[in-house]
Parts: C-alpha cells; sequence; structure tokens
C-alpha cells in the first residue's frame, strides 16, 4: 500500500511551537474554571514535527483543536488521545524507547509511555479506538505539512474526569525523504502489515500543559510494566518549560508564606499573596 506526496517539508523556525501556532487557537487559551487545556505537540523520531492542541469541555462535549506543521504534505495522519481514564501514569515518549535500537520509535514501543488508544481523532464517524488506523477518515496536511483539525463529539464521563491524564499523538514520518508513505523507509508497520511503518510511526506528542501538578495519577504504568517514567521526559518543550516556571513561581509564594508565618513584619509591611 503506497501513499502519493506531493510538495515539501515546511521550513521549521527555531521558535516555541505555541508562539507560532497558538494564533490559530486564538479564543480557546486555558480557561480559569478548568474546562479547556492547551497541549503543546514536540516531534518524535526526528519528524520535524511540532503543534499546539487545546481540549474544551462543555458537559459531556469536547472540544478538540489542533494546529501543527512540519508533517508529510498531502499525507493523512493518524491521530489520538493516548492514556487513561483509571488513574495510571503515562507521559510522551523520547529516543530511548526504541528498544530494538533500528532508529525508529515504532508505536509499540511509544506506547509503553503514553498508553492505549482512548479515543481517535477521525474527522467524521465515530471515534472509538478501534478506528485508531482509519486513515480514510484521518486529517490530511495540506502542501506545506500544515494541518488543522476541529471537531466537538460527546464523551463518557471518565474521560471528563481524567482528562489530564491524556496525551495527543499524531503520526506519520518520511524516515527516507522520498515523498511518500512506503515500504522501503522503514518497513511494514507492526500494527498492520498492509501499512507502511512510516504511515504509523508517532511523528509528535504532547501532555496536556500542567497535568503533572493540576492531576496526580495514581497506581503505575499499565502497559509494560516497570516504573513511571515522568522524570526521563526532556524539559525541551514549551510545555515543559511553562510547567517548570509555574513550580518555581509556586515555590516562592509558599516559601515567602512560611516565612511571613514565623518572621515579624516589619514597619507594618507584609508579603502579597499569591
Amino acid at each position: 500500500m503506497m501513499f502519493e506526496r506531493t510538495g515539501r517539508f515546511a521550513v521549521l523556525a527555531a521558535v516555541p511551537a505555541a508562539v507560532i501556532l497558538t494564533m490559530g487557537l486564538s479564543g480557546t487559551a486555558a480557561a480559569e474554571d478548568g474546562k479547556a487545556y492547551q497541549i503543546d505537540l514536540a516531534q518524535l523520531n526526528d519528524s520535524g514535527s511540532r503543534g499546539t492542541a487545546m481540549l474544551s469541555i462543555k458537559g459531556n462535549q469536547l472540544t478538540v483543536r489542533i494546529e501543527s506543521e512540519g508533517m508529510v504534505p498531502g499525507q493523512p495522519s493518524a491521530q489520538h488521545l493516548h492514556g487513561s481514564t483509571t488513574g495510571h501514569d503515562f507521559h510522551c515518549p523520547d529516543a530511548s524507547d526504541d528498544t530494538n535500537r533500528d532508529g525508529i520509535l515504532n508505536n509499540t514501543e511509544a506506547t509503553i509511555d503514553y498508553g492505549d488508544i482512548n479515543i481517535s481523532l477521525t474527522t467524521i464517524g465515530d471515534t472509538k479506538a478501534t478506528s485508531g488506523l482509519a486513515v480514510e477518515r484521518m486529517p490530511i496536511a495540506d502542501q506545506r505539512g500544515k494541518l488543522s483539525y476541529k471537531r466537538t463529539f460527546t464523551v463518557a464521563q471518565d474521560v471528563i474526569d481524567h482528562i489530564k491524564d491524556l496525551h495527543i499523538v499524531q503520526h506519520g514520518i518520511d524516515r527516507n525523504n522520498n515523498d511518500q508513505y512506503d515500504f522501503e523507509g522503514a518497513g511494514k508497520s507492526e500494527l498492520d502489515p498492509k501499512l507502511p511503518q512510516e504511515a504509523t510511526a508517532p511523528a509528535n506528542c504532547g501532555m496536556v500543559l500542567g497535568a503533572a501538578v493540576g492531576s496526580i495519577p495514581v497506581g503505575g504504568v499499565e502497559t509494560g510494566g516497570g516504573s513511571p517514567q515522568g522524570s526521563d521526559v526532556p524539559w525541551t518543550t514549551t510545555a515543559g518549560a511553562a510547567l517548570a516556571g509555574s513550580v518555581a513561581a509556586a515555590g516562592a509564594v509558599a516559601f515567602a508564606r512560611r516565612r511571613a508565618a514565623v518572621v515579624p513584619a516589619r514597619t507594618g509591611t507584609t508579603g502579597g499573596a499569591a
């Protein structure tokens, strides 16, 4: 099976994806009432892909908006919400998860970190996990490798309750740079031998911004055993930088409050509240 591809990879500027792409998501920034969440997508497999996503909740209606770039131009990109709705801890993978050392992080290797498919982000039809490889219903990148997606659908209450434990993954790489998904690039997909590995390998992954402090999952890694991989996630994305800044700020406030509680105020001046 072969997908024809035209166009070239988009040239990516060395600035955070959130700066480039959030303009397309204006008006859906994280809401103060906790009903909207931002996800920054960082590349996997040296794909050059990155993006920004927003998850907005109203009742049991979930709206997913994605703006990404560096995808394979003119090609469908399978995309999903991965993770657990039972409180297990999952994270985005990195190159060290390429356990067979073939130079490609395939979906089976990455699933140990980001978990099984929970929702398939299709353009039409159902969004069940079983539609994970329904490439004919997945969004297609334009000739510049940019992909825009928006869809609203009804989800179960456990998804609402554990939305911070889910991650977005987009799939599709061009390992041999020959303008198509083909078997010569990386062989057959381990998920479906009728598909090239390039069509199913993850291109990027992102976690809900602030999820590590806003939603503390319970239990161990659900797939593959071992300890959670949180400490192994590189802090190179805007999500990591923003979260690190938030944690630092929170620590400073907590320190100031403790100090105010034990040190008498001088000349009637006290520290400000957060």
